[in-house]
């Protein structure tokens, strides 16, 4: 009888928890939507062929040089456990919607296809946040939405930023428009295969990787900002590829971990950004070792 009751209560228990995760789906989509009204920020969306992609305009206007922000989070939770596969892969901490409401420059923070509450649209399904998330279909979703930007905002150059999974994208959407000038990647998934590799993960078998698609070219300047104590993404995992690229500088923060603690450093990156000089930031600097024709 007690065998019974305990399997009644584990069972009762899952189901209460499920009823709570399945409820609380749309948690994220909504504290994204509340984070931008209580910044005085404003939300819309451009389509993408089949896609709805989120975008956050920080209302600022566009400078005299013509240069627009884009800021591209990362990858949010895509799995639960290692097991389950989200039904919503938004993320829960948004970093890159944080330091875009800081920004005076006229900034956007684009999201991806399928996220944001759009997981039930037409053409979505969970390949494109798993296996898929930096397929060519995402890629080329996002490419067309950055260029309605720039068609919107009039700009003449646009610098991505990208945290984690954003920094990838970053990467490979800077081959597909030729008006990004800059990349900042914080934290940045720059080669996919030694990631999966290191922690043991299923390889993003539909995926492209940073780290095997040809070196972007040398008028794109490439700032990769690692944190020396993240465990997500450790620097040699990517210092290979950045040592590879034509015209890209690598700057190591020791306290710093996945997550943490760049907001401090942003409105220090920010007019280095401006200045053109990664030099005035604060830590260990390495450059590339292919130099720009």
């Amino acid at each position: 009888m007690q065998d019974c009751c305990g399997a009644l209560r584990v069972k009762l228990v899952m189901c209460v928890c499920a009823l709570v995760f399945v409820q609380g789906c749309d948690t994220p989509t909504k504290n994204i939507t509340s984070f931008a009204q209580s910044h005085e920020l404003v939300s819309s969306q451009v389509r993408t062929g089949t896609f709805d992609l989120l975008v956050v305009d920080n209302r600022q206007p566009l400078r005299r040089d013509g240069v627009l922000h884009i800021y591209l989070e990362g990858d949010g939770s895509p799995w639960k456990y290692r097991v389950f596969v989200m039904p919503d892969p938004t993320p829960r901490n948004p970093l890159m919607l944080r330091l875009m409401s800081r920004d005076r420059t006229s900034a956007v923070y684009l999201g991806r296809p399928c996220y944001n509450g759009t997981f039930n649209d037409s053409g979505c399904d969970s390949s494109l946040w798993t296996s898929g998330r930096y397929s060519n279909e995402v890629v080329q979703s996002m490419a067309s939405g950055i260029k309605a930007l720039i068609k919107r905002k009039d700009a003449r150059e646009v610098r991505l930023m990208g945290h984690s999974g954003g920094g990838a994208l970053a990467m490979l959407l800077a081959a597909e428009i030729p008006q990004v000038s800059r990349v900042v990647t914080l934290a940045g998934n720059l080669d996919t295969d030694a990631w999966t590799d290191h922690h043991g993960y299923t390889p993003l078998f539909s995926s492209n990787n940073p780290s095997n698609v040809e070196a972007l070219r040398p008028s794109v300047w490439q700032w990769h900002l690692i944190g020396l104590r993240d465990g997500v993404i450790p620097s040699q995992l990517i210092k290979p590829f950045i040592l590879s690229q034509k015209n890209a500088t690598g700057i190591e923060f020791p306290r710093f971990t996945h997550g943490c603690c760049w907001g401090r450093i942003w409105p220090n990156v920010l007019r280095a950004l401006a200045a053109d000089e990664p030099t005035t930031l604060r830590g260990v600097r390495f450059k590339s070792r292919v130099e720009p024709p």
